[in-house]
Order: C-alpha cells, then sequence, then structure tokens
C-alpha cells in the first residue's frame, strides 16, 4: 500500500459530486484523492502549485548555473559599468 502525503482525503466520486466543496474544506490544504483507497492524485491549491513550478525552475536554474561555474576557462571578463 502506498502512504498517503496528505491530511486530508477524498475518493474520486466525492470529487465528482462537488469538487468546489471538497476544494473549500481542505483550506488549502492539499488533498488525497483515494482510488480503491490507493492515492491516484493529488489535489493542491493553484498558489501552491504556482509556487512549486516557480521553486523547480529556481531549482533547474541553480544547477545550470553550477554546471557552467567548472567552466570558468571559457568565461568572458565584462565590467559592471559596460552593461
Amino acid at each position: 500500500m502506498r502512504q498517503v502525503l496528505a491530511e486530508c482525503s477524498a475518493s474520486i466520486s466525492e470529487l465528482k459530486k462537488n469538487p468546489s466543496a471538497l476544494i473549500a474544506e481542505a483550506d488549502g490544504s492539499p488533498v488525497a484523492i483515494l482510488n480503491h483507497n490507493v492515492p491516484a492524485a493529488y489535489l493542491i491549491p493553484a498558489e501552491t502549485y504556482e509556487w512549486l513550478m516557480d521553486t523547480f525552475d529556481d531549482h533547474e536554474l541553480a544547477k545550470i548555473v553550477e554546471e557552467r561555474r567548472k567552466d570558468k576557462s571559457e568565461a568572458i571578463e565584462v565590467s559592471l559599468n559596460d552593461l
């Protein structure tokens, strides 16, 4: 059995009946959507999803920066005044 990673859960049937009420009842918390008592999906607020995507983008950019730091021999020196 898989671990449920949310304090709130609902069945797919409950989600179909009244998704707006489910979102309101969760009050900003993630909701595990269960199919036969196994997590099938997680419902999260739009703000949380947007934050996750921004964080993921930041992480990807940080990886690029770290990779490019290794290639200092190819770096071009630039003065801030020239920018």
